[in-house]
């Protein structure tokens, strides 16, 4: 009783920090723009590819399919999931303070979470779809109808912007009472965890937190594996060698884009608590929010042929794609 009425005395004491310093960015000026400049590329480059993917999925007809509209909704999740991240990373590269408010690092928390769980959901959606495509062709047209396509889009998102809600809205409760700089290049659970002033609950706040999202991750990357395993058996049972190149790049690029999504999450989250070095932390950190989302532009377009060709007759007719963009 004694140690609970002092601890909540000292509690009553507690001013919650303002702001988070993060302490994971170079101090050196001349570092710091060898690291800017690359960072902007990549994130113009993300930015244009995801866009123009976007933008061809919706006017070219012939992309008007179940496939390229999963495509399309994906590389809309990529603009949102960048951006509430690189762009403060970007500034704070540039300024002396390298800092954002409280208010700030819970939103920036929310959205990384809430679009990137969004992703991994839609990217399991697209697996079953693809099994659904090769596995049960002639079930296929009466099963994934595009309502349902679309309904199933809406509850990825709707179950990314709701897992981790709660989680945000705790840790924007707790006081930070003590050093305000956050090791890492943007606000993350962890880092935040580590920071605040509390009891051992927040230790296993920490514990649950690391088990909830390496369930999320084990989840898909189950159902994902699942369905494609199936798909694997068909496309070995096919016996001409030209009916297996083309369902095997029918399929490669999605398999691509979630093994590194989804391998880079499990890294960050599987971990459980175990502590690395802050350069390891921010290396696997930019894996996770730089590296995947500027590769997924170049594995869909580059890899898919009927992207390709649909920006190239699009841009040798920029008039054509002006008007019909408006």
């Amino acid at each position: 009783t004694i140690l609970m009425f002092s601890f909540e005395v000292e509690r009553k004491n507690w001013t919650s920090a303002e702001e988070f310093i993060f302490s994971a960015f170079p101090h050196d000026w001349g570092h710091a723009i060898i690291c800017f400049v690359p960072l902007l590329f990549v994130y113009i480059f993300i930015i244009v590819g995801n866009v123009i993917i976007a933008i061809v999925v919706q006017i070219e007809p012939h992309l008007h399919t179940l496939m390229y509209f999963f495509i399309g909704s994906l590389s809309f999740l990529e603009l949102w999931y960048t951006t509430s991240t690189i762009p403060l990373m970007l500034s704070n590269l540039l300024s002396e303070k390298k800092s954002i408010s409280l208010n700030g690092c819970m939103l920036q928390l929310y959205f990384f979470h809430s679009t990137g769980i969004s992703e991994v959901c839609l990217l399991t959606t697209m697996a079953i779809d693809r099994f659904l495509v090769i596995c049960r062709p002639l079930h296929f047209p009466t099963i994934m109808t595009p309502r349902l396509c679309v309904q199933l889009t809406m509850v990825c998102c709707v179950c990314g912007f709701i897992t981790p809600l709660r989680e945000v809205v705790w840790i924007s409760k707790l006081p930070f009472c003590g050093s305000n700089y956050l090791e890492h290049v943007f606000c993350d659970f962890l880092p935040l965890l580590h920071l605040a002033c509390t009891d051992t609950r927040a230790i296993i706040m920490i514990q649950v937190v690391d088990v909830v999202h390496a369930a999320e991750l084990v989840t898909a990357v189950f159902l994902f594996f699942l369905c494609y395993a199936g798909i694997l058996a068909v496309i070995l049972r096919i016996r001409s060698a030209e009916g297996r190149r083309k369902a095997f790049s029918t399929c490669a690029s999605h398999f691509m884009v979630f093994v590194l999504f989804s391998g880079c999450g499990e890294v960050m989250y599987f971990s459980f608590s175990a502590t690395y070095s802050l350069f390891w932390d921010t290396v696997i950190a930019l894996s996770f929010t730089v590296l995947s989302p500027f590769l997924n532009p170049i594995i869909y377009s580059l890899r898919n042929k009927e992207i390709k060709e649909a920006v190239k007759k699009h841009m040798s007719h920029p008039r054509i794609f002006s008007c019909k963009t408006k």
